[in-house]
C-alpha cells in the first residue's frame, strides 16, 4: 500500500498508508483526542472523520472546542435528526433538503397539514430521543443509478430531482443517521449523541417553493438554531428577544411615525412623527455636506431609457426598474421610460452641462435622490428593505491623482457622523478587481493604492475582500455596530473609470486636451429610511433628544394648572423645543405611562405647587425618579440638548 505523508498543525509529519482516516490519525495521536475528534480540516477542507484521505496533505484535527466546525456539525446534523423525527411522527411526509445557515439550519418539508406550534414541540421531543439513543452515523460512496432507484423505491420524488439536476455523472455520497438516510454531502458527526440535546430550539415554520421557483409546490420550512451549549443557546434567544423590543416596525406603532401597505408595497406612508425625525436627519446633513464642499442638485426620477441604455442598466438592472409606457403626442410608437433606481447617469448629465476645467475639480454633486427599485414581495422588510426609498446619494468628478485625498476627506466625514448618529465603532472592507472588469491595470493599481493609503490615513485596521470590487472599480464598504452587536452596512465609497467613458463625460486638462474624469461613487446613510430604521433600532426608540419627534410632553397634574401648562409649552417652542401640551381629564401617572410607552424623552409635570413657585416637575424617559426644577434652567438645558450636534 502506498504510503502518505500528513503535516500536523506544529509543523510535523507523519507517514500512513493512502486511505487512512481522520479518525484513525486522531487515534495514532492519542486516544483522548480520538474519544473528544469530531472532524478534521484537510487541505483546507472540513472533513468528515469517515472519509479516506489518498495523497499528501495537511491535516488539524477538531473538537467540540473549534466553535466553527463544531457548531457546523451539530446544525448540519440536526437538520437531519429533524428530518427523521418528522418521518418518524409522520411517515408520509416528503422530505427535500436542510441546509445549515447562520446560527442554525431548516429543512422543507412537503406535508399537507400545515405544521403548527404544538407539532414544533413534538418534533423537538422525538429529536431528543433520537439524539440520547447515540445512533452511529455512517456513510457510503453509491452510483447514481443506485440512489435514484433507492428514493424511487421510497417514494422520494424530490430527492430523485435533486440527484437528476446535479451536473457531472461523479457518484454521490450518501449519510446515515442511525436508520434514516438521506443524500448529503457531508461532513457529519460519529453519532447522535454527540448534538448537545439542550441546546438546540425550533424556532418557527415558513412557507418555501420548491427549489425557490413559484411555479412549483409550496412546501413547509422549519427553522430551528442551535449551539455548543445550553448557555449559548439562552444567549442567543435573549438576543432575539432584545432585538424583538427594539424591532424598529413595532416601535414605528408605538410611535406613531410610519405605516406601510398593500395599495403600495415597499413604499412608506410617513406620519408627522417619523416625517420630524426624518426632516431632522435630512436637514443635518444638508448642512454637513454643505461644509463639506458639495453643491446639492436635484435630478429627475422618471428617464427615458435611451439614457439608461447608454449607462448599462438597462440590460444589467431591467428586471430591478418600474418601467412606464406613455403615449406621446404625435409620436408613432410609446415612449419607454424608468424610474430611476440610483442616480449616478443623471448626476453625469448635470456634469456634461458646459466645459469643465481642471480647475474645477474636484466637482463633488450631492442629492437626497428619490430612487424605486423593485424587491421581491416576501424581501420586504419595514424600513429596512423598501421599493421607495431616498438615498443621500453624491457623485464626485476628479483626476486619479485626487482619489486618495478624496477617500480621506470623505472617510473623516463619514466618522464625524457616524459618531453624532451615536455609532462610535465602524469597520472598513476594501474590495479590490474582480476577474471580470473594465479600465487597465495600470489604472486599477492606482486606485487600489489610494484608497489603501487613505484607510491608513484615518485608521490602521481594514479587511480586504479579494476580487469583490465592483466591474468597473474598487470599493470601500462600511459596516456599522449597533448597541447589541449587530453590523448594518451603510456607507460606500467606489472609484469608477467606467460610467465617465460610456456617457462621454470629459473635462479640459492643463494641457489644454479633453480628460476623462474619474467618477466617485459615496453614501454614508445609505437611505435615509434603512438609517432611520437602523437609529429606532440602536437606541429602541430612545432617539437622541435633538432628534426625537415629540421632546417634551407638559402634562397637567390638574385641571386648574392648564393656564400655566400653556405659558411652558410656549416658552419651550420659542426655545426651538419640540413641546406639546396635555390637558385631558387623566391621572398624571396614567399621562405618564403613556407618554412613556411613545417614547417621549421628557415629560414635564405642573401641579399648583410648580404654578406657585414657577418650578416643573421633570421626569426623563427610563428613570423613575423625578426633580422639581425652575423652569427658566430647565428650558436652557433642554435647549442645548434640543440642538443638533453640527450646531453646538
Amino acid at each position: 500500500m502506498a504510503q502518505i505523508s500528513l503535516t500536523l498543525p506544529d509543523g510535523n509529519a507523519r507517514s500512513y498508508e493512502a486511505g487512512v482516516t481522520p479518525a484513525e490519525v486522531a487515534a495514532d495521536i492519542s486516544n483522548s483526542l480520538a474519544k473528544k475528534a469530531i472532524s478534521a480540516t484537510v487541505d483546507g477542507q472540513h472533513w468528515d472523520l469517515q472519509w479516506p484521505i489518498r495523497g499528501d496533505a495537511e491535516i488539524s484535527i477538531h473538537t467540540m472546542k473549534d466553535e466553527a466546525q463544531a457548531n457546523e456539525l451539530i446544525r448540519h446534523d440536526l437538520a437531519h435528526i429533524m428530518a427523521r423525527a418528522v418521518q418518524e411522527i409522520w411517515p408520509d411526509v416528503k422530505v427535500t433538503i436542510g441546509p445549515v445557515i447562520e446560527n442554525g439550519w431548516y429543512y422543507d418539508f412537503d406535508r399537507a397539514e400545515p405544521f403548527t406550534p404544538e407539532d414544533l414541540g413534538l418534533i423537538e421531543k422525538k429529536m431528543k430521543e433520537i439524539i440520547n439513543l447515540r445512533d452511529p452515523v455512517k456513510t457510503e460512496i453509491w452510483e447514481r443509478a443506485r440512489a435514484i432507484k433507492h428514493y424511487e423505491d421510497n417514494g422520494e420524488p424530490f430527492k430523485v430531482e435533486l440527484i437528476e439536476s446535479i451536473p457531472g455523472d461523479e457518484p454521490l455520497r450518501m449519510y446515515w443517521h442511525g436508520h434514516w438516510q438521506d443524500l448529503c454531502r457531508g461532513p457529519h458527526l460519529q453519532h447522535t449523541g454527540q448534538v448537545p440535546a439542550d441546546a438546540f430550539k425550533l424556532m418557527s415554520v415558513a412557507g418555501a417553493y420548491w427549489r425557490g421557483d413559484s411555479n412549483r409546490q409550496m412546501l413547509q420550512r422549519i427553522y430551528g438554531v442551535a449551539f455548543t451549549g445550553k448557555e449559548k443557546l439562552k444567549a442567543y434567544l435573549t438576543f432575539l428577544e432584545e432585538a424583538e423590543r427594539r424591532d424598529h416596525r413595532r416601535l414605528g406603532r408605538e410611535m406613531q411615525l410610519f405605516h406601510f401597505q398593500e395599495e403600495a408595497p415597499g413604499m412608506v406612508f410617513w406620519h408627522p412623527n417619523g416625517w420630524t425625525i426624518y426632516r431632522a436627519l435630512e436637514d443635518y446633513m444638508r448642512r454637513k455636506l454643505t461644509r463639506a464642499g458639495y453643491q446639492e442638485i436635484k435630478t429627475p426620477q422618471v428617464v427615458d431609457r435611451k439614457l439608461w441604455e447608454a449607462s448599462g442598466h438597462w440590460d444589467k438592472y431591467r428586471e430591478n426598474m418600474y418601467i412606464t409606457e406613455i403615449d406621446e403626442e404625435h409620436a408613432n410608437e410609446k415612449r419607454t421610460n424608468a424610474l430611476k433606481p440610483m442616480n449616478c447617469p443623471c448626476h453625469l448629465q448635470v456634469f456634461n452641462q458646459g466645459l469643465k476645467s481642471y480647475r474645477d475639480l474636484p466637482l463633488r454633486l450631492a442629492e437626497f435622490g428619490s430612487c424605486h427599485r423593485y424587491e421581491a414581495h416576501g424581501a420586504l422588510h419595514g424600513l429596512m428593505r423598501v421599493r421607495g426609498f431616498t438615498q443621500d446619494d453624491a457623485h464626485i468628478f476628479c483626476t486619479e491623482d485626487q482619489i486618495e485625498e478624496e477617500c480621506s476627506k470623505f472617510i473623516d466625514l463619514l466618522s464625524d457622523i457616524y459618531r453624532d448618529a451615536g455609532f462610535t465603532s465602524f469597520d472598513i472592507k476594501l474590495s479590490t478587481r474582480p476577474e471580470v472588469r473594465v479600465g487597465s491595470d495600470e489604472v486599477w493599481d492606482k486606485a487600489e493604492v489610494a484608497l489603501e493609503k487613505a484607510i491608513l490615513n484615518v485608521r490602521n485596521d481594514y479587511e480586504v475582500d479579494p476580487g469583490e470590487g465592483a466591474f468597473y472599480g474598487p470599493k470601500l464598504d462600511f459596516k456599522l455596530t449597533d448597541a447589541i452587536g449587530r453590523e448594518w452596512q451603510c456607507g460606500t465609497f467606489q472609484v469608477d473609470f467606467n460610467l465617465p467613458e460610456r456617457l462621454d463625460a470629459t473635462y479640459i486638462g492643463a494641457d489644454g486636451e479633453k480628460h476623462r474624469p474619474v467618477m466617485l461613487h459615496r453614501a454614508i446613510l445609505g437611505s435615509f429610511e434603512r438609517f432611520l430604521g437602523i437609529m429606532l433600532e440602536n437606541y429602541a426608540g430612545k432617539l437622541p433628544f435633538w432628534m426625537a419627534p415629540r421632546q417634551v410632553v407638559v402634562a397637567s397634574i390638574i385641571s386648574d394648572a392648564d393656564d400655566y401648562v400653556r405659558k411652558v409649552v410656549e416658552e419651550l417652542t420659542a426655545a426651538g423645543i419640540r413641546a406639546e401640551a396635555d390637558l385631558r381629564n387623566e391621572k398624571i401617572n396614567y399621562k405618564v405611562r403613556e407618554h412613556s410607552v411613545g417614547k417621549v424623552p421628557v415629560i414635564l409635570a405642573c401641579g399648583m405647587k410648580e404654578v406657585e413657585e414657577g418650578t416643573v416637575s421633570v421626569r426623563r424617559l427610563g428613570e423613575k425618579q423625578t426633580s422639581v426644577q425652575p423652569l427658566d434652567s430647565v428650558t436652557t438645558q433642554l435647549a442645548h440638548e434640543a440642538t443638533p450636534p453640527d450646531l453646538l
